[in-house]
């Protein structure tokens, strides 16, 4: 590749950026595979590279544009750029192909490809909170200590994705699809936070060590936090792979975990690992608490809990201790410049978790409302079948085993099968079935596969734009 004069692999054009992506995604272990779920392997992630030359990674997305196509794919890359900084080893040891996946994933090659378009991805996925999040004023440590304080007096209630989850059709479903959408952080859990913890910087390093070292279960593997939540998972019979339900995870799950790596990755961020820090480890209480209350009655007791209430007991220390003994100290060490990059990773990370509590809650929505979108298929279908919608369409055939790796569009999208049968998938153990005449109008930004059940499937896409306006 010859590349543009005065740029520099941190500055890239767009055709650079699109070509240097394109060649991290054509790694074999990246590529589209024929199962929904990756079992026992942890470095299969199906970035789908046929459709990266038609993005642009090279601009900050606004707010409106954070749950779109583009973003998935950009957090997709970087959950597997962040990890290649992390081990993971198989369950049950290798086999001929995990460990040739094993080599090909953290290779010299795969990790300087990904680190060459690391810094392009993170201002498109983050560069919105620039625009969210503005801290202005004279700040002191004791302003600071009260502004921060109050997050612990303030009522909780309950989230949109827990609202979303009683409300549900199918709560079980509901719940287990939550419950993934935690794996990409939970399985891993601390990892990002041990970023900060190397080198030296005076007594702070040492208070911080010790949270990770609860996260960890002091040394013991049976109380680790990370083995907790693989009790939890198995209790509501979802499997521990690492990366099993990565077709699952949504836009904004893997942002909130990829959050945290960004700011330990980068550490000009360090400062406002410290801030998010407060408030997720202040937050955690009630809200696991709820959550421990919510598994509990959708799976009458049958779900194991210890992980949450793990977190109600050592989250109110750990709170104290972000406060008392990381951020005030490290303002006494480092001066109160320091404290409006800790507000910003207070308020930042506010944003992103409010963004995917919403996202969820509408992802609940999008596979509840499954039978009526087959329902709705034939008045949209109507319209465009008689002229009166015109929409830009594309026409495919796809053979049996057919899988499309889960995906989403930017504005609605009405499936129409010509001929053949289509499982249409909406969301882990969340389908309809579509045959020949039938279809099924697709929301915007929401997550969705399909896979061909008959010898052959022809089937057409529709853009629609807004099916609802089709209707009008």
């Amino acid at each position: 590749m010859n590349f543009v004069p005065n740029h520099t692999p941190f500055e890239l054009s767009a055709e650079q950026l699109t070509e240097l992506t394109l060649d991290y995604a054509s790694n074999s272990i990246y590529l589209d595979n024929e199962e929904w779920e990756n079992s026992d392997n942890p470095y299969r992630r199906q970035l789908r590279p046929q459709i990266i030359k038609h993005l642009d990674f090279g601009k900050p997305l606004g707010v409106e544009q954070v749950l779109e196509y583009s973003a998935l794919a950009a957090n997709r890359l970087l959950a597997a750029i962040y990890e290649t900084d992390l081990v993971f080893l198989p369950k049950k040891g290798f086999t001929e192909e995990s460990y040739a996946d094993f080599r090909k994933y953290y290779s010299a090659t795969n990790r300087a490809r990904g680190e060459m378009i690391r810094p392009s991805l993170e201002r498109h996925v983050f560069g919105f909170l620039d625009d969210e999040v503005e801290v202005s004023g004279a700040w002191t440590k004791e302003s600071l200590a009260a502004y921060l304080g109050k997050l612990a007096d303030e009522p909780q209630t309950a989230s949109a994705s827990e609202k979303a989850i009683r409300e549900s059709s199918d709560p079980r479903r509901a719940a287990r699809n939550w419950l993934i959408q935690f794996a990409p952080d939970f399985l891993s859990e601390a990892s990002p936070m041990i970023r900060n913890v190397l080198g030296y910087y005076g007594p702070v390093q040492s208070e911080w060590f010790k949270v990770i070292i609860d996260e960890y279960g002091y040394g013991v593997h049976e109380t680790k936090h990370s083995t907790l939540f693989e009790d939890t998972l198995t209790s509501v019979g979802l499997g521990t792979d690492v990366h099993r339900y990565w077709q699952y995870y949504l836009t904004s799950s893997l942002m909130l975990s990829n959050y945290f790596h960004y700011l330990g990755k980068n550490h000009e961020h360090f400062f406002r690992y410290l801030g998010a820090l407060y408030y997720t480890e202040t937050t955690l209480v009630p809200w696991c608490k709820r959550a421990a209350d919510l598994l509990t009655e959708v799976f009458d007791g049958e779900a194991d809990v210890r992980y949450f209430t793990e977190h109600v007991h050592i989250d109110t220390h750990h709170g104290r201790m972000a406060l008392e003994k990381l951020i005030l100290p490290i303002v006494d060490y480092c001066g109160e410049s320091v404290i409006p990059e800790i507000v910003r990773g207070f308020e930042e990370f506010q944003v992103v978790n409010r963004i995917a509590d919403e996202d969820f809650a509408a992802q609940v929505a999008w596979m509840d409302a499954g039978p009526r979108n087959k329902e709705l298929h034939e008045p949209v279908w109507g319209k465009v079948e008689a002229g009166e919608v015109t929409a830009p369409v594309a026409h495919i055939v796809e053979p049996h085993g057919e899988l499309s790796n889960t995906h989403q569009h930017d504005g609605d999208e009405l499936c129409h099968i010509v001929s053949g049968t289509m499982k249409f998938v909406s969301g882990y153990d969340s389908h309809q079935i579509l045959e020949a005449g039938q279809g099924t109008v697709i929301w915007r930004n929401r997550l969705h596969g399909a896979i061909i059940e008959s010898e052959e499937c022809v089937y057409e896409i529709h853009s629609v734009g807004d099916y609802r306006a089709c209707l009008s």
